[in-house]
């Protein structure tokens, strides 16, 4: 999903976090907490073999990780480069898109209950041809943090970016940030003190092929409505939201590059077999034959159809009742429809899409079937241990698909 004009590929790192820990005791700050290290890592143990990863030995450490990296994936002899002008968090993905001007503009989305929606969008143009040119365009340019506004009651509004720079809005030495490359290794703060919305768990980010408009997944949060820096609002109206919904933006004068947009909800996921009415059925385009929740993966087709993968609660129990396994979808962001398309095996997420050139083939990730003892045999059946795997996906007549 980080696919650009020259070639290369932005990937992402994300829950780096959890590869930090110590036997120690690590002196760890409020910046260091909002990043999630502690002295207990999520149990990989990498500190115990590789000081590198010991937080009491090297405190700095962390602040190398959670960038986006450019690589070049034909290239096996090339040297991937961090472009740490797009800022340092839990990056879920990078949606790649030229501007009307020939900016390149780069959305992403922060992995974390509360956490924010950032923009990048770099000082020089593409070159159209000059690939070497290209290779070094996104370190130079300006990182912005979303702000949504709305009025009370209302699921739509208008929005600011508000520009990640050094000496501007209160991001100075006094304030702790002693210059640019501390704005963008603690982004999070700075983005705090900007007066960012905090979100329900950005994660994918997707541009539109034809026209002017990005969605965004917001997944769900448990926090929302119980912190004091998570209020409900329009953007995440939901208190202790478990089911997600689906944000989209479209730039003042159709450009990328304007620092004003307007907004709404594109969905909410919901449950109308358990909730009779009110937000928790979600919106007027969820039924009990579509309906899911913690929508994750998006990207877009040649025609503009919206493809929807999940990352949920698959209990089928209590207010998930009905939703089954996880799954991919598809909607038509004009009318709002929304049609299930695939539901996973037991116990896995549906993650990652890509098509060939020609629309006609799909492939699909199915990630950990079977996780934490779940009765799955995916993909062999039978006795076989659950496996995670690509599918490639093509109709029997050849044609495109989703048409």
């Amino acid at each position: 999903n980080g696919q650009t004009p020259w070639g290369t590929y932005l990937t992402c790192e994300e829950n780096v976090n959890g590869y930090f820990g110590s036997e120690g005791k690590p002196v760890l700050d409020q910046r260091a907490a909002r990043y999630g290290l502690a002295a207990e890592d999520a149990g990989f143990g990498w500190h115990k073999f590789d000081e590198r990863f010991d937080l009491a030995k090297h405190p700095q450490e962390p602040h190398r990780f959670g960038w986006v990296v450019e690589i070049d994936p034909r290239d096996p002899a090339s040297t991937p480069k961090k472009r740490t002008a797009l800022g340092r968090f839990k990056h879920e993905n990078a949606a790649f898109t030229v501007n009307q001007d020939g900016r390149a503009v780069v959305y992403l989305g922060d992995d974390e209950r509360g956490e924010h929606i950032y923009r990048f969008v770099s000082k020089n143009k593409v070159a159209p041809g000059n690939d070497p040119a290209n290779r070094d365009l996104l370190d130079e340019g300006t990182l912005y943090v979303a702000r949504f506004e709305a009025r009370e009651g209302e699921l739509k509004g208008t929005g600011q970016w508000l520009p990640l720079v050094h000496g501007q809005h209160g991001l100075t030495r006094e304030n702790g940030f002693a210059d640019q490359g501390e704005v963008l290794i603690f982004a999070r703060e700075a983005a705090t003190r900007l007066g960012a919305t905090t979100m329900d768990r950005p994660e994918w980010v997707a541009v539109h092929p034809h026209r002017a408009e990005v969605y965004c997944t917001l997944t769900n949060n448990k926090n929302r409505g119980l912190k004091e820096n998570q209020p409900l609002d329009g953007a995440n109206p939901r208190a202790e939201n478990p089911y997600g919904q689906i944000i989209r933006w479209r730039p003042m004068g159709d450009d990328h590059g304007s620092d004003s947009f307007e907004w709404d909800l594109f969905l909410l996921a919901g449950n109308p077999g358990v909730h009779k009415e009110g937000l928790m059925a979600g919106s007027a385009n969820i039924h009990p034959d579509n309906m899911f929740n913690s929508p994750d993966g998006i990207g877009f087709d040649e025609a503009g159809r919206l493809w929807i993968q999940t990352d949920g609660d698959y209990s089928n129990e209590k207010q998930f009742a009905g939703m089954g396994n996880n799954q991919m979808l598809c909607a038509d962001p004009a009318s709002g429809e929304v049609r299930r398309f695939l539901t996973g095996p037991v116990a896995c997420e549906i993650t990652g899409l890509t098509f060939t050139p020609d629309w006609r083939t799909l492939f699909v990730g199915v990630q950990h079937p079977g996780e934490e003892g779940a009765p799955s045999h995916f993909p062999d059946g039978g006795t076989a241990i659950p496996r995670s795997a690509v599918l490639r996906i093509t109709r029997d007549d050849g044609g495109i698909i989703g048409a």
